[in-house]
């Protein structure tokens, strides 16, 4: 059987949750994931920990506080002053708690998101640009379906 090795293509299942045992990603009643190991659609301690794995295999892998997405940055959770928003945006948008946005990268060829926490009077958005399971355990359950 092959097994899963650094740059391997990869059809699998997966669901990860965290601490609350939600699914924050789930797969398994849906079509299956794609991915070329090392493209950073997983973590890279995800990725390491599927090393070595088999095709055909299922498995949870559990990962420590912190493992998966790191830790909790306070500096990533900033204020945006709506007429920032305004420019990259609609400036008819209206943002509100739990909202998530993406924002384009410096060079304009990719993006990043952060999560809404707080709209004040003036306008300005508080966002959080750590990862929702940034600071926690995480589980990742995964179906190796094909490995290339």
């Amino acid at each position: 059987m092959p097994q899963v090795e650094a740059g391997s293509f990869l059809t699998l299942h997966y669901r990860l949750s965290g601490p609350d045992g939600r699914d924050f990603i789930n797969t398994f009643d849906a079509q299956p994931a794609t991915l070329s190991l090392g493209g950073g659609e997983l973590s890279p301690a995800i990725e390491q920990r599927l090393l070595g794995l088999e095709e055909g295999t299922h498995t949870v892998i559990e990962l420590a506080a912190g493992e998966a997405f790191g830790e909790r940055q306070p500096d990533m959770v900033q204020w945006v002053a709506r007429k920032l928003m305004d420019q990259l945006g609609d400036p008819m948008e209206r943002y509100a708690a739990g909202d998530v946005v993406q924002f384009p990268t410096p060079d304009g060829l990719g993006s990043y998101a952060g999560a809404v926490r707080e709209v004040r009077e003036d306008g300005a958005i508080l966002f959080d640009f750590n990862h929702p399971l940034a600071g926690q355990p995480v589980r990742f359950e995964v179906q190796l379906i094909g490995v290339l």
